[in-house]
């Protein structure tokens, strides 16, 4: 009984850190924009995101049509925003980032 005990615990302990660091961070986004981006865009953070509200940043990434935005707002950073790995690692955090400093959310990034 013991021994099932630990599984369970050791199984839901490594469950929740995993399914964490899947998840998208603003924090993250706003680190990853300030390393990758910002020197291309020649942009803010703050600039950067607030070129549109909350509703079109979430309606972009819902219709598919987040990277087009990201490239309208930065378009010397187009074959960074394009590649492969932006694509699979970065772009759900610069997602977030954008959204929660987006012109309507009342947040000021500090980049």
């Amino acid at each position: 009984m013991i021994n099932i005990t630990k599984i369970a615990i050791a199984t839901v302990i490594g469950l929740s850190l995993l399914s964490s660091s899947a998840m998208a961070d603003s924090a993250k986004g706003q680190k990853l924009y300030i390393k990758k981006m910002k020197e291309t865009c020649g942009k803010t953070g703050a600039v950067f995101a607030a070129a549109h509200s909350q509703m079109d940043w979430e309606v972009a990434k819902d219709e598919g049509k987040l990277t087009e935005m990201m490239i309208s707002e930065c378009p010397a950073g187009a074959d960074l925003i394009n590649s492969d790995k932006f694509q699979s690692k970065f772009k759900s955090h610069i997602y977030d980032f954008a959204y929660d400093f987006a012109n309507d959310s009342g947040n000021v990034p500090s980049c």
